[in-house]
């Protein structure tokens, strides 16, 4: 696949290792980096332009002679619909042959409540005329792995997801199967369902820490509303807590299994196991 190649949201977490990990696959003078605040971006070493989701001239400006998008859902839920809209039809008029969008496990049947801005955008996007391939992302065991800390401090790891299995998979494997389908051939209308080849309960990550700390951190499953409170009480806004105590429940009653294991197929290995995952996170959090 030749041309320049796109990516916003370049300075989130997995924009800048998608960024990363093109620069291994194709000249750095093909990369375009989309920021919001460019400066943020000035380390990646390649091509930075300004791009903000809320302002369309910006974005006619950004996507000039660009061939290749990839489209990383906004990080503001609530307003993503009209955000990727601007996106699209933006692209459209840059003339960008295909855009790869990240969606969500799912998306079309998901209970989760993030999952109806992600269908609509891609309805906008198989509306639009331009080819697509659409990435439909699991959970990323990040999701996690950010309370290991919280967990050896208070004891125990904490939420509402039951027993339910978890088919997560890092941020890095996901990052690698963008690039596989923005560099190869043959993607084009396709969608993905991504989503880790092993299957985990939070038992299994709290006894995984557990194994690898020496310390005795149980999995201690809470209502739905403690989970929210508890998460509150850390300082995360109402909403937000509640949001992700949610997710939980719908985790427990498996919107987030998958064991189709088109992500190891995209980036032609297994995918990273969990015991790989909690080291490099207890590495991150010492």
């Amino acid at each position: 696949m030749s041309g320049k190649i796109a990516i916003t949201g370049a300075t989130g977490h997995l924009g800048r290792l998608v960024v990363d990990k093109l620069k291994a696959n194709v000249p750095a003078e093909n990369i375009v980096a989309l920021a919001r605040t460019p400066e943020k971006a000035a380390d990646l070493g390649v091509t930075v332009r300004e791009a903000d989701y809320n302002q369309p001239e910006t974005l006619d400006q950004a996507l000039a002679g660009v061939d290749t998008l990839l489209l990383i859902s906004g990080s503001e839920v609530g307003q993503r619909v009209d955000q990727h809209h601007n996106v699209i039809q933006a692209a459209k008029k840059a003339g960008v042959q295909r855009i790869v969008y990240t969606s969500l496990l799912r998306a079309d049947t998901s209970p989760l409540s993030l999952a109806a801005e992600h269908y609509a955008t891609e309805e906008d996007l198989q509306a639009s005329g331009i080819a697509f391939t659409i990435l439909r992302n699991g959970w990323y065991t990040e999701n996690y792995t950010g309370a290991i800390p919280g967990a050896l401090a208070g004891g125990a790891l904490i939420g509402s997801a039951s027993d339910g299995k978890i088919s997560f998979a890092p941020r890095e494997d996901y990052a690698e199967a963008a690039v596989a389908v923005l560099t190869g051939a043959g993607h084009e209308g396709k969608i993905y369902e991504l989503a880790g080849d092993q299957p985990y309960t939070l038992s299994d990550l709290a006894a995984e820490v557990s194994r690898q700390t020496g310390k005795t951190i149980p999995y201690q499953n809470l209502p739905e509303s403690d989970y929210a409170a508890a998460l509150a009480s850390f300082g995360l806004p109402q909403a937000v807590a509640q949001s992700i105590a949610g997710w939980d429940v719908d985790a427990a009653q498996g919107a987030l299994f998958d064991d189709g294991r088109q992500l190891s197929s995209l980036i032609g290995r297994p995918t990273t196991p969990l015991s790989t995952v909690v080291a490099d996170a207890l590495t991150s959090a010492a």
